[in-house]
Protein backbone atom coordinates (compact mmCIF):
# COMPACT_ATOMS: atom_id res chain seq x y z
CA UNK A 1 0.00 0.00 0.00
CA UNK A 2 3.34 2.37 1.08
CA UNK A 3 4.71 1.27 -2.58
CA UNK A 4 1.32 1.85 -4.24
CA UNK A 5 0.94 5.55 -2.39
CA UNK A 6 4.32 6.36 -2.92
CA UNK A 7 4.26 5.60 -6.62
CA UNK A 8 0.91 7.44 -7.56
CA UNK A 9 2.77 10.47 -5.25
CA UNK A 10 6.29 10.22 -7.73
CA UNK A 11 4.15 9.79 -11.14
CA UNK A 12 1.30 13.01 -9.93
CA UNK A 13 5.01 15.09 -8.84
CA UNK A 14 6.33 13.91 -12.55
CA UNK A 15 3.52 15.06 -14.24
CA UNK A 16 3.29 18.54 -12.82
CA UNK A 17 7.30 18.85 -13.32
CA UNK A 18 6.48 18.27 -16.61
CA UNK A 19 3.41 20.71 -16.63
CA UNK A 20 5.75 23.43 -14.93
CA UNK A 21 8.83 23.03 -16.88
CA UNK A 22 10.26 25.94 -18.44
CA UNK A 23 13.37 27.14 -20.00
CA UNK A 24 15.29 30.39 -19.87
CA UNK A 25 18.01 30.78 -22.68
CA UNK A 26 20.54 33.88 -23.11
CA UNK A 27 21.68 34.30 -26.09
CA UNK A 28 22.98 37.07 -29.06
CA UNK A 29 25.39 37.83 -32.10
CA UNK A 30 28.37 40.01 -31.99
CA UNK A 31 29.35 41.48 -35.87
CA UNK A 32 31.41 43.92 -36.18
CA UNK A 33 33.53 45.09 -39.39
CA UNK A 34 35.88 47.32 -41.01
CA UNK A 35 35.36 49.26 -43.70
CA UNK A 36 35.61 52.54 -46.37
CA UNK A 37 32.57 53.41 -46.74
CA UNK A 38 31.04 56.54 -49.04
CA UNK A 39 27.47 56.88 -50.23
CA UNK A 40 25.87 58.79 -52.94
CA UNK A 41 26.31 62.44 -52.43
CA UNK A 42 28.62 61.79 -49.17
CA UNK A 43 32.22 62.02 -47.95
CA UNK A 44 34.56 59.15 -47.71
CA UNK A 45 34.61 57.62 -44.03
CA UNK A 46 36.95 54.76 -42.66
CA UNK A 47 35.12 52.85 -40.21
CA UNK A 48 35.49 50.14 -37.51
CA UNK A 49 31.46 49.66 -37.18
CA UNK A 50 29.09 47.49 -35.83
CA UNK A 51 26.57 45.18 -37.29
CA UNK A 52 27.69 44.61 -41.23
CA UNK A 53 25.86 41.90 -41.83
CA UNK A 54 23.77 41.18 -38.70
CA UNK A 55 23.00 43.92 -36.41
CA UNK A 56 24.24 42.86 -32.88
CA UNK A 57 22.29 41.73 -30.00
CA UNK A 58 21.54 40.39 -26.78
CA UNK A 59 18.87 38.88 -25.11
CA UNK A 60 16.90 36.63 -23.11
CA UNK A 61 14.12 33.89 -24.04
CA UNK A 62 12.13 31.62 -22.06
CA UNK A 63 9.24 29.49 -22.38
CA UNK A 64 7.20 27.75 -19.95
CA UNK A 65 4.97 24.48 -20.39
CA UNK A 66 1.72 25.48 -19.17
CA UNK A 67 0.56 21.96 -19.98
CA UNK A 68 -2.72 20.93 -22.27
CA UNK A 69 -0.30 22.71 -25.32
CA UNK A 70 -0.58 25.92 -24.23
CA UNK A 71 2.54 27.74 -23.16
CA UNK A 72 3.64 30.80 -21.60
CA UNK A 73 6.75 33.17 -23.28
CA UNK A 74 8.97 35.96 -22.59
CA UNK A 75 11.91 38.05 -25.34
CA UNK A 76 13.52 40.73 -23.85
CA UNK A 77 16.59 41.79 -26.57
CA UNK A 78 19.08 44.75 -26.84
CA UNK A 79 20.62 46.01 -29.81
CA UNK A 80 24.13 46.88 -29.32
CA UNK A 81 27.01 48.72 -31.29
CA UNK A 82 29.72 46.75 -30.66
CA UNK A 83 32.06 48.94 -31.81
CA UNK A 84 31.70 51.23 -29.03
CA UNK A 85 30.35 49.08 -26.74
CA UNK A 86 26.99 50.85 -26.41
CA UNK A 87 23.82 49.34 -26.43
CA UNK A 88 21.23 50.24 -29.46
CA UNK A 89 21.00 50.76 -32.32
CA UNK A 90 21.71 54.42 -32.17
CA UNK A 91 21.62 57.08 -29.12
CA UNK A 92 18.28 56.73 -27.40
CA UNK A 93 17.09 53.63 -29.17
CA UNK A 94 15.13 52.15 -25.99
CA UNK A 95 17.24 49.51 -24.08
CA UNK A 96 14.95 46.57 -25.22
CA UNK A 97 14.37 47.55 -29.16
CA UNK A 98 14.43 44.53 -30.38
CA UNK A 99 12.14 42.64 -28.56
CA UNK A 100 9.95 42.94 -24.88
CA UNK A 101 7.19 41.08 -24.85
CA UNK A 102 5.34 38.26 -23.18
CA UNK A 103 3.34 35.67 -25.14
CA UNK A 104 0.89 32.61 -24.88
CA UNK A 105 0.61 29.59 -27.84
CA UNK A 106 -1.11 26.96 -28.21
CA UNK A 107 -2.98 25.03 -31.03
CA UNK A 108 -4.77 28.28 -31.68
CA UNK A 109 -1.73 30.31 -32.75
CA UNK A 110 0.14 32.83 -30.82
CA UNK A 111 -0.71 35.99 -29.08
CA UNK A 112 1.92 38.16 -27.91
CA UNK A 113 1.66 41.90 -25.84
CA UNK A 114 4.91 44.60 -26.50
CA UNK A 115 7.65 45.37 -28.75
CA UNK A 116 8.21 43.10 -31.08
CA UNK A 117 8.61 42.79 -35.07
CA UNK A 118 6.57 45.21 -37.63
CA UNK A 119 4.91 43.81 -40.43
CA UNK A 120 7.35 44.75 -42.68
CA UNK A 121 10.45 43.08 -41.09
CA UNK A 122 10.43 39.42 -41.59
CA UNK A 123 9.20 39.51 -45.95
CA UNK A 124 12.19 41.93 -45.80
CA UNK A 125 14.79 40.13 -44.38
CA UNK A 126 13.58 36.37 -46.21
CA UNK A 127 13.97 38.22 -49.36
CA UNK A 128 16.81 39.36 -50.22
CA UNK A 129 20.76 37.45 -49.77
CA UNK A 130 22.15 39.85 -47.26
CA UNK A 131 19.13 39.19 -44.87
CA UNK A 132 19.00 42.29 -42.25
CA UNK A 133 21.75 44.06 -42.80
CA UNK A 134 21.46 47.71 -42.46
CA UNK A 135 25.04 48.13 -43.93
CA UNK A 136 24.99 46.40 -47.14
CA UNK A 137 21.82 45.00 -48.17
CA UNK A 138 20.47 47.11 -50.93
CA UNK A 139 16.77 46.21 -49.71
CA UNK A 140 17.15 46.63 -46.46
CA UNK A 141 18.92 50.46 -47.04
CA UNK A 142 16.15 51.33 -49.45
CA UNK A 143 13.44 50.74 -46.86
CA UNK A 144 14.91 52.08 -43.84
CA UNK A 145 18.36 54.48 -43.69
CA UNK A 146 18.38 57.57 -45.40
CA UNK A 147 21.44 59.51 -46.42
CA UNK A 148 22.22 63.74 -47.55
CA UNK A 149 21.10 62.51 -50.97
CA UNK A 150 18.49 60.43 -50.36
CA UNK A 151 16.40 61.83 -47.75
CA UNK A 152 14.55 60.15 -44.26
CA UNK A 153 10.81 61.08 -46.27
CA UNK A 154 12.11 58.95 -49.43
CA UNK A 155 12.85 55.56 -46.77
CA UNK A 156 9.83 53.42 -47.77
CA UNK A 157 9.40 51.64 -44.09
CA UNK A 158 6.91 54.16 -41.78
CA UNK A 159 7.44 53.60 -38.72
CA UNK A 160 10.91 51.17 -37.97
CA UNK A 161 11.38 47.14 -37.97
CA UNK A 162 9.75 46.74 -34.96
CA UNK A 163 6.23 48.36 -33.08
CA UNK A 164 6.34 49.30 -29.37
CA UNK A 165 2.80 49.11 -27.19
CA UNK A 166 2.20 46.36 -29.95
CA UNK A 167 -0.70 43.22 -30.24
CA UNK A 168 0.89 40.47 -32.48
CA UNK A 169 -1.52 37.40 -33.72
CA UNK A 170 0.02 34.94 -35.43
CA UNK A 171 -1.87 31.80 -36.56
CA UNK A 172 -1.37 28.04 -36.79
CA UNK A 173 0.65 26.80 -39.82
CA UNK A 174 -1.89 25.80 -42.39
CA UNK A 175 0.42 23.52 -44.74
CA UNK A 176 3.61 26.07 -45.19
CA UNK A 177 1.22 29.27 -44.57
CA UNK A 178 1.19 31.32 -41.88
CA UNK A 179 0.19 35.35 -41.27
CA UNK A 180 0.80 37.70 -38.64
CA UNK A 181 -1.76 40.42 -37.76
CA UNK A 182 -0.29 43.40 -36.01
CA UNK A 183 -2.09 46.29 -34.17
CA UNK A 184 0.06 49.17 -32.36
CA UNK A 185 -2.02 51.17 -29.54
CA UNK A 186 -1.14 55.15 -30.23
CA UNK A 187 -1.73 55.59 -26.79
CA UNK A 188 -2.10 59.28 -27.28
CA UNK A 189 -5.15 60.92 -25.33
CA UNK A 190 -8.48 61.78 -27.02
CA UNK A 191 -6.90 60.95 -30.29
CA UNK A 192 -8.00 57.22 -30.53
CA UNK A 193 -7.29 57.48 -34.74
CA UNK A 194 -3.70 57.36 -33.78
CA UNK A 195 -2.49 53.80 -34.24
CA UNK A 196 -0.52 51.24 -36.72
CA UNK A 197 -2.16 48.30 -38.28
CA UNK A 198 -0.58 45.96 -40.73
CA UNK A 199 -0.68 42.08 -41.44
CA UNK A 200 2.02 39.81 -43.06
CA UNK A 201 1.61 36.61 -44.41
CA UNK A 202 4.51 33.66 -45.06
CA UNK A 203 4.39 30.61 -47.24
CA UNK A 204 7.20 28.15 -47.11
CA UNK A 205 7.51 24.89 -49.31
CA UNK A 206 10.22 22.88 -49.53
CA UNK A 207 12.66 25.13 -51.82
CA UNK A 208 9.75 27.90 -52.19
CA UNK A 209 9.59 30.81 -50.00
CA UNK A 210 6.94 33.63 -50.68
CA UNK A 211 5.64 36.56 -49.13
CA UNK A 212 3.47 39.95 -48.34
CA UNK A 213 3.14 42.25 -45.91
CA UNK A 214 1.16 45.86 -45.49
CA UNK A 215 1.15 48.45 -43.06
CA UNK A 216 -1.06 51.50 -42.83
CA UNK A 217 1.40 53.60 -40.04
CA UNK A 218 0.30 56.96 -38.03
CA UNK A 219 3.05 56.58 -35.23
CA UNK A 220 6.74 56.84 -35.72
CA UNK A 221 8.48 54.43 -33.78
CA UNK A 222 10.50 53.78 -31.90
CA UNK A 223 12.20 56.45 -29.27
CA UNK A 224 9.06 58.90 -28.60
CA UNK A 225 5.78 57.48 -29.74
CA UNK A 226 4.52 60.73 -31.74
CA UNK A 227 1.93 60.88 -34.06
CA UNK A 228 3.15 61.04 -37.89
CA UNK A 229 2.60 64.52 -39.53
CA UNK A 230 0.85 61.82 -42.70
CA UNK A 231 0.04 58.60 -42.80
CA UNK A 232 1.84 56.68 -44.91
CA UNK A 233 1.05 52.84 -46.23
CA UNK A 234 3.57 50.55 -47.88
CA UNK A 235 3.22 46.87 -49.25
CA UNK A 236 5.78 44.18 -50.95
CA UNK A 237 5.55 40.86 -52.39
CA UNK A 238 8.24 38.82 -52.37
CA UNK A 239 9.64 35.10 -52.93
CA UNK A 240 12.83 33.03 -53.15
CA UNK A 241 13.43 29.62 -54.66
CA UNK A 242 16.68 27.37 -53.63
CA UNK A 243 17.65 25.94 -56.78
CA UNK A 244 20.43 23.96 -55.03
CA UNK A 245 23.26 25.00 -57.12
CA UNK A 246 21.87 28.64 -56.49
CA UNK A 247 19.37 30.79 -54.64
CA UNK A 248 17.22 33.50 -56.29
CA UNK A 249 15.49 36.31 -54.80
CA UNK A 250 12.92 38.83 -55.66
CA UNK A 251 10.42 41.43 -54.58
CA UNK A 252 8.61 44.49 -55.67
CA UNK A 253 6.70 46.79 -53.39
CA UNK A 254 5.29 50.36 -53.10
CA UNK A 255 5.10 53.12 -50.25
CA UNK A 256 2.63 56.42 -50.36
CA UNK A 257 1.47 59.23 -48.68
CA UNK A 258 -1.67 60.69 -50.33
CA UNK A 259 -1.11 64.01 -48.35
CA UNK A 260 1.78 64.88 -50.26
CA UNK A 261 1.29 62.91 -53.30
CA UNK A 262 4.67 60.78 -51.97
CA UNK A 263 4.86 57.36 -54.21
CA UNK A 264 7.90 54.96 -53.93
CA UNK A 265 7.87 51.66 -56.02
CA UNK A 266 10.96 49.31 -55.12
CA UNK A 267 12.06 46.25 -57.01
CA UNK A 268 14.98 44.19 -55.71
CA UNK A 269 16.56 41.09 -57.35
CA UNK A 270 19.47 38.97 -55.53
CA UNK A 271 20.89 35.47 -55.50
CA UNK A 272 23.08 33.01 -52.81
CA UNK A 273 25.58 31.01 -54.84
CA UNK A 274 27.09 28.15 -52.46
CA UNK A 275 30.91 27.62 -53.10
CA UNK A 276 33.79 25.26 -51.31
CA UNK A 277 31.33 22.46 -50.76
CA UNK A 278 28.78 25.24 -49.09
CA UNK A 279 31.49 26.70 -46.40
CA UNK A 280 30.84 29.47 -48.50
CA UNK A 281 28.48 31.68 -50.91
CA UNK A 282 28.81 34.64 -53.32
CA UNK A 283 26.24 36.89 -52.62
CA UNK A 284 25.30 39.35 -55.09
CA UNK A 285 22.25 41.70 -55.02
CA UNK A 286 20.40 44.96 -55.97
CA UNK A 287 17.17 47.43 -55.33
CA UNK A 288 16.29 50.12 -57.47
CA UNK A 289 13.57 53.01 -56.01
CA UNK A 290 11.89 55.35 -57.86
CA UNK A 291 10.41 58.14 -55.92
CA UNK A 292 7.84 60.56 -57.18
CA UNK A 293 6.52 63.86 -55.03
CA UNK A 294 8.07 66.64 -53.22
CA UNK A 295 11.67 64.85 -54.63
CA UNK A 296 11.43 63.15 -57.98
CA UNK A 297 14.41 60.48 -58.79
CA UNK A 298 15.60 57.32 -58.20
CA UNK A 299 18.46 55.29 -55.99
CA UNK A 300 19.79 52.24 -57.46
CA UNK A 301 21.90 50.06 -55.04
CA UNK A 302 23.84 47.17 -55.84
CA UNK A 303 26.34 44.56 -53.79
CA UNK A 304 28.62 41.74 -53.96
CA UNK A 305 30.37 39.71 -51.95
CA UNK A 306 31.46 36.38 -50.07
CA UNK A 307 30.57 35.08 -46.97
CA UNK A 308 32.37 32.24 -45.71
CA UNK A 309 31.52 29.83 -42.34
CA UNK A 310 34.02 29.38 -40.01
CA UNK A 311 31.50 26.87 -37.80
CA UNK A 312 28.17 26.83 -37.42
CA UNK A 313 28.91 30.26 -35.30
CA UNK A 314 30.81 31.99 -36.98
CA UNK A 315 31.40 33.44 -40.22
CA UNK A 316 33.75 36.07 -42.22
CA UNK A 317 32.84 38.13 -44.78
CA UNK A 318 33.88 40.87 -47.57
CA UNK A 319 31.08 42.80 -49.20
CA UNK A 320 31.40 45.51 -51.85
CA UNK A 321 28.62 48.32 -52.54
CA UNK A 322 27.69 50.84 -54.81
CA UNK A 323 25.45 53.40 -54.06
CA UNK A 324 23.46 55.83 -57.06
CA UNK A 325 21.23 58.80 -56.45
CA UNK A 326 19.99 61.01 -59.52
CA UNK A 327 22.09 64.15 -60.31
CA UNK A 328 24.42 63.53 -57.73
CA UNK A 329 28.14 61.28 -57.56
CA UNK A 330 27.72 57.60 -56.97
CA UNK A 331 29.39 56.11 -53.84
CA UNK A 332 31.74 52.83 -53.51
CA UNK A 333 32.09 51.08 -50.06
CA UNK A 334 34.09 48.12 -49.22
CA UNK A 335 33.41 46.10 -45.55
CA UNK A 336 35.39 43.21 -44.00
CA UNK A 337 33.76 41.84 -41.23
CA UNK A 338 33.24 39.06 -38.95
CA UNK A 339 29.86 38.09 -37.00
CA UNK A 340 29.73 35.36 -33.87
CA UNK A 341 26.46 33.78 -32.62
CA UNK A 342 26.23 32.82 -29.23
Amino acid sequence: MKKSLLAMVAALACASAAHAQSTVQISGLVDVYAGSMRMAGADRTSVVGSGGMTTSWLGFFGKEDLGGGLKAEFALSSFMRADVGNYGRFENDPTFSRDANVALSGGFGTLRLGRSMAPNFLPTILTNPYGDSFTISPLVLHANTFTSAWGAANRTTPADTGWSNQVTYTTPSFGGLKANLHYQFGEQGGDAGKRNVGVNALYFGGPLTLVGFYENAKINNPVVLTPLPNTKSDWMLGGAYDFSVVKAYATYGRAEVDATNFEARTISLGLDLPVLNKTGTVKAAVARTKVEGAFNGTRTTSSVGYDHFLSKRTDLYAVAMHDKVTDVRSGTSLVLGVRHRF
